[in-house]
């Protein structure tokens, strides 16, 4: 009897079928439904791009928007107040979304950025020649807009171009000891950032979540949660979602982001879904203040183990039981799929329990242990961590984590 040997081909395209009837099952079980992103042109920042590049101050030519944070930090250091505050009215965009730019002034060139975005944007509600839809999401773009304007509101970062781009700040960033940085998942966009109804399922609603639990674990810390859609996210179930590309663009964002901190906190980045596909990119280029990277719901982190991912930063993942992200092959085939899970205990990553998360979107939700957990590793009570297992294996080899 003729033994039968797959062949490397043959392997392949058994992968991309078990691939495509994977993404067939999520989209029909709740990761996400294909649809349609609209949004501003991309012109407006093409614009202030351009508007940016050939202003001076004095003599002196402004820093590139693709300049390291610390150059563009010691150049606004540079100047006086009267110098930054006219960029910051004149440049809102750019200044808005430029890493090294003081906080204060970046909050104040973003709401400028807002309101004319605002004044934008509402005379389409009286477009006669809008569709039903465009009609729809010009109202949605009206309500975004008008909420992230409003008093007390510290807005990191806004681009209203394409799907659009947000970032949130939650807490007093300059002070902090210890800040969070939440990185979500396929479809945040503007219009998604901030939900009503499945209200932690959304970065807003996880950013005010795990501020909460932080302040609740440890009220003597200060810190300041970041909820972090800066980056272009897959838009539905499709090649974005099993692939890296966007990931890669992301990750050179988070790693700006993380450099651009002021004062010495610690930074903690909490990664769910295809946010931990960049996260786990930008691992190796982060910068030492990055203690912990923690992934829940995670499809995998473009890495065949932990050590791979080259970071002094602790790797915590974990995932509930009925998250529906385990039937996604962990594999990575020409590009395809994002490497090994997580949560397998040969990936080397510290498992935590996921116990009460209820699925792919719950990991925030107020009263889970996973939010306990996930608020625990955000200010640095590991000593509280509850490991996936009944044991303490996961807090093994940190100093002050004590046992359960």
């Amino acid at each position: 009897m003729t033994s039968f040997i797959a062949s490397p081909t043959l392997t392949v395209w058994r992968t991309l079928l078990a691939l495509a009837v994977v993404f067939v099952l999520l989209a029909t079980t709740g990761w996400t439904a294909v649809h349609r992103q609209r949004g501003a042109p991309a012109d407006s920042w093409k614009g202030a791009i351009a508007a940016w590049q050939a202003d001076r101050v004095g003599a002196r030519a402004l820093p590139s928007p693709t300049s390291p944070p610390g150059v563009v930090a010691g150049f606004f250091a540079s100047l006086k107040p009267a110098q930054r505050d006219r960029l910051a009215a004149e440049h809102p965009l750019v200044v808005g979304n430029l890493d090294g730019v003081p906080l204060a002034l970046r909050y104040r060139a973003n709401r400028r950025s807002l309101a004319e975005a605002l004044a934008a944007e509402r005379p389409r509600l009286k477009d006669s020649r809008l569709s039903p839809d465009g009609r729809q999401e010009a109202v949605r773009r009206v309500h975004r807009f008008s909420s992230l304007m409003r008093k007390g509101r510290q807005i990191l970062a806004f681009d209203p171009s394409g799907k659009g781009r947000v970032a949130e700040v939650f807490g007093d960033l300059k002070r902090a000891e210890r800040v969070s940085v939440i990185v979500p998942g396929v479809d945040t966009t503007l219009l998604t950032f901030q939900k009503t109804a499945r209200r932690y399922t959304a970065p807003v609603g996880m950013a005010e979540s795990l501020y909460a639990a932080e302040r609740r674990a440890a009220p003597g810390v200060r810190t300041a949660v970041i909820a972090w859609g800066d980056y272009t996210a897959p838009a539905g179930v499709g090649m974005d979602a099993a692939t890296g590309r966007l990931a890669e663009e992301g990750a050179l964002r988070l790693v700006s982001l993380t450099e651009a901190l002021p004062g010495n906190s610690r930074v903690s980045l909490f990664c769910h879904s295809y946010g931990s596909v960049v996260c786990g990119l930008a691992a190796r280029r982060l910068p030492e203040r990055v203690s912990d990277i923690a992934v829940a719901g995670s499809p995998g982190m473009r890495a065949g183990t932990a050590a791979e991912l080259d970071t002094r930063a602790r790797v915590w993942a974990m995932r509930d039981a009925d998250d529906w992200i385990a039937d996604v092959p962990h594999l990575d085939v020409g590009g395809l799929g994002h490497g090994e899970d997580p949560v397998d205990p040969a990936f080397g990553a510290r498992l935590l329990s996921a116990a009460g998360a209820g699925g792919h979107g719950g990991y925030f939700e107020p009263g889970t242990e996973s939010l306990r957990n996930l608020a625990g590793i955000g200010v640095g009570s590991y000593d509280s961590l509850r490991c996936a297992a009944d044991d303490s294996t996961c807090r093994s080899g940190i100093s002050g984590a004590g046992q359960l």
